[in-house]
């Protein structure tokens, strides 16, 4: 495995959530070229001149181009947003067979271009596809990241800090598991601005059943986003730049992502949202939590639900 070199960014689907975090990316300075991928030839050209009239006003100047997978040859990250989009109604599980076949042929073009750097992975069902995209470009499992559940983890703290009036950036809580449904919160562990959520359940009546529907509300926002709207976006694309910066300045950062298990939580040979330690390498090493019993038991029953899905695709050897 080799350290990414550059600060380009390779873009594959400029979607809603591609547009995002390319706007996100652009806003904040973060690489020095961003190529951006697309079918629909005339929305891109639109999209590259709308972002490159607001590089005036960035942090830093981003060069921002129409792509091609020739891009790929020496870019740092490769961001795959492209895929059949959720639908009301539709579980992010229920994506799987139509996303997976665009999955394969996008990874097949871009390691087809000499591409030696890091994947990161947005569409959905997301632990899936990451894995896909690890087996199908035959990296090293370290190069190649999901966006896990980096956006339910914000959610999760965006609404406990509306509920302790806190800012969320002193709360330090993690959802873990599938990026969706089967998902869970890890209160064991959780502090609000240094308190745990234990001691708070303990004092402050009524807190635990508070906490409950936080979660509840977290794992099931983007359904009432995509009944709004018809996709989320935002939150997703100002993830996805926080952990192409976490790559792009070596921060050795823990974010929440979709990481290779090789052992922790019991599990191996999948992809799942954990905590991981993110640098210009790309995954240094998972990091495993301390679950309580029902933690543990919930996580593994996620997991189970990501291998069942997983070999249907790639059968256990």
């Amino acid at each position: 495995m080799r350290t990414a070199v550059g600060n380009k960014v390779v873009l594959i689907g400029a979607g809603d959530v591609g547009v995002a975090y390319a706007y996100a990316l652009v806003n904040q300075g973060t690489v020095d070229h961003l190529a951006i991928i697309d079918i629909d030839k005339k929305k891109l050209r639109g999209n590259v001149m709308d972002l490159n009239h607001g590089v005036v006003w960035s942090s830093s100047r981003t060069r921002v181009t129409e792509g091609t997978y020739e891009d790929c040859r020496d870019a740092a990250i490769v961001v795959i947003c492209a895929g059949a989009a959720q639908k009301p109604g539709e579980t992010r599980l229920q994506l799987v067979d139509k996303n997976m076949r665009i999955m394969k042929s996008i990874t097949d073009e871009v390691m087809g271009n000499g591409f030696d750097g890091i994947f990161l992975v947005a569409t959905n069902p997301v632990d899936i596809l990451t894995y896909g995209v690890w087996r199908y470009s035959g990296l090293d499992h370290r190069q190649v990241i999901g966006s896990g559940t980096v956006l339910d983890s914000a959610r999760y703290r965006f609404m406990l800090g509306e509920l302790s009036r806190t800012s969320p950036t002193s709360i330090h809580a993690y959802i873990i598991g599938e990026h969706g449904d089967t998902e869970l919160p890890v209160v064991s562990s959780a502090t609000i601005a240094g308190v745990t959520m234990n001691s708070r359940v303990e004092q402050e009546p009524g807190f635990a059943e508070n906490i409950e529907r936080i979660f509840r509300e977290t794992r099931d926002a983007a359904y009432e986003i995509i009944d709004a709207k018809g996709s989320t976006s935002y939150g997703i694309g100002m993830g996805l730049a926080r952990i192409t910066k976490a790559i792009i300045q070596n921060q050795d950062v823990a974010l929440p992502v979709s990481a290779y298990l090789d052992g922790e939580y019991g599990e191996h040979d999948i992809y799942i949202g954990t905590p991981a330690i993110i640098n210009r390498a790309g995954i240094a090493r998972a990091v495993e939590l301390q679950l309580n019993e029902h933690e543990q038991e919930l996580f593994t029953h996620s997991a189970a639900t990501l291998r069942a899905i997983k070999e249907e695709f790639f059968p256990a050897e």
